[in-house]
């Protein structure tokens, strides 16, 4: 064998399902790192260039061509149907909201039909390399973020759907984000092609950068905003100019600025929510009690020092919020907190953590985060993003797993609706390249670069484009007929259809 595989027992866990033959492609289907229950610190490893060597012979094995081609048609589940599943669990209330949400435009649709998407990346070619994968690696899960010495950083921020699995499923979301959202700038083909094209150039090349580079040069690898800078592209100034102003913004935005705009005075002078149903709506007191004493244990999955600092707060107020698109109808809680005065406030979010949407179509996850949602969506985000938040943990209220994160914390957007061709290109090649940091840190990086291509190899490029391309249009059908959908009846949005 050229590259060392994993024992028996966990090659049946996390080997991709038909796996690559008997050949020596075969060699370099590997889980990461976390599917290991104890680490070996005796072995030597494979050189990285073998590995890369191994991912480009997968080429034979799985070729571009075979990413190219669009969403089998045949026994394709019934996209209204796969959604109309998802509801399930959810709160009955709010699941209306969350077709409305998702029937606003295409791309709102796609962002809230990750389980479509995922059943069909299942149908599609596998190259057998696998990684921690965000799931839901879209566009607007992109975002700012302030690192504990208030620094603005760009990254992956939304790990809901958080599992181990093929490298390229993440890719395919991002560029099918891009396409739709080109597709709704009124954009021709030709040039939703160079954006999607520019984004797979910054996973490569990115990718190829990291593949000699050490473990731990990997995980230090963090994008400041206020200084971006990609090989292969140079900032525009459109891209310079909304990305200094959503800095700009990300830096007022934390807890005082959200305790002013949230937030009103009792008459007793204390600070409660102000109700905004069904965004920030009022619970019970058997709710806010159990939320209160989820937080509680919460602390307990937090190292023992930032335990102690969560200790200096308590609560005073506790709402449920409705969240994004894919989210809304899960239980999500805000809880308001203050430490040494009431100007000293803590927001902390209480999300429930559900089924990833891709856990049918890979193998199950090694305990114990198989058995805990929210532990899982917390572990990945460790995993995956470059730097995190401190006082994120998880938790369980009833029966139902929840994972905590701090509020604002100087978090911010690139807004895409303000981003034109040339602006888009930049971040499309951004985001790639930062998607590629993400997998390296626990995927092979030189198997993977392999794979993709030197420098000057657009294979890979070129098949996704057209693969992104295809799947707009399958994304504008499918959006369609939950349109129709709701008209007729099937569905209700909470506008009377439906009903």
């Amino acid at each position: 064998m050229d590259i060392p595989v994993p024992p028996h027992e966990m090659i049946d866990a996390f080997e991709p399902e038909g796996g690559l033959g008997s050949s020596d492609a075969s060699d370099v289907v590997l889980a990461p790192a976390e599917a290991f229950p104890r680490i070996d610190l005796r072995s030597k490893g494979e050189p990285w260039e073998r590995r890369r060597a191994a991912g480009k012979r997968l080429r034979a094995e799985v070729p571009y061509a075979l990413h190219a081609e669009p969403v089998s048609q045949t026994d394709r589940p019934d996209p209204v149907e796969l959604i109309a599943r998802t509801n399930e669990g959810r709160q009955k209330r709010l699941v209306p909201l969350r077709i409305a949400r998702m029937a606003e435009s295409p791309f709102a649709f796609l962002r809230g039909a990750v389980s479509v998407m995922a059943n069909d990346l299942s149908r599609g070619a596998r190259s057998g390399i696998e990684v921690v994968i965000n799931g839901d690696a879209h566009i607007s899960n992109f975002g700012l973020f302030g690192t504990p010495q208030r620094d603005v950083v760009l990254d992956l921020n939304d790990f809901d759907e958080v599992t181990i699995g093929p490298w390229e499923w993440d890719l395919k979301r991002l560029v099918a984000s891009l396409n739709v959202v080109a597709r709704q700038q009124g954009l021709g083909r030709a040039e939703r092609r160079r954006i999607v094209a520019s984004c797979v150039e910054g996973y490569r090349r990115s990718m190829l950068d990291l593949a000699p580079c050490g473990p731990i040069d990997v995980w230090h690898r963090a994008a400041r905003a206020d200084r971006l800078d990609f090989d292969g592209i140079q900032i525009d100034a459109d891209s310079q100019g909304i990305l200094r102003k959503a800095v700009d913004k990300a830096r007022r935005r934390g807890n005082a600025m959200l305790l002013e705009k949230v937030g009103e005075r009792q008459v007793d002078g204390g600070w409660r929510f102000r109700l905004d149903p069904p965004i920030l709506a009022a619970v019970d007191d058997a709710t806010r009690e159990a939320v209160i004493s989820g937080l509680e244990h919460y602390a307990e999955s937090l190292p023992r020092e930032r335990r102690f600092m969560l200790s200096r707060y308590h609560v005073v107020d506790v709402v449920h919020r409705v969240v994004g698109v894919g989210s809304v109808g899960t239980r999500a809680y805000l809880a308001l907190l203050f430490g040494n005065s009431d100007q000293d406030a803590l927001f902390l979010q209480v999300k429930e953590a559900v089924r990833p949407a891709h856990a049918p179509f890979v193998p199950p996850l090694p305990e114990p985060y198989g058995s805990h949602d929210g532990r899982r969506v917390v572990y990945g985000q460790r995993l995956l993003q470059a730097v995190g938040d401190p006082l994120l943990g998880w938790t369980t209220i009833g029966d139902r797993p929840f994972y905590v994160r701090q509020m604002k914390n100087m978090k911010g957007e690139i807004p895409h609706s303000l981003l034109s061709g040339r602006s888009l290109t930049f971040f499309a090649f951004g985001y790639g390249a930062l998607l590629a940091r993400a997998h390296a840190r626990t995927g092979d990086a030189a198997a993977i670069a392999g794979y993709c291509g030197g420098m000057d190899n657009r294979g890979f490029d070129e098949a996704l484009a057209d693969w992104a391309e295809g799947y707009g249009e399958q994304n504008a059908r499918d959006h369609q007929a939950l349109v129709e959908a709701i008209a007729s009846g099937r569905i209700s949005d909470g506008s009377g259809s439906g009903d």
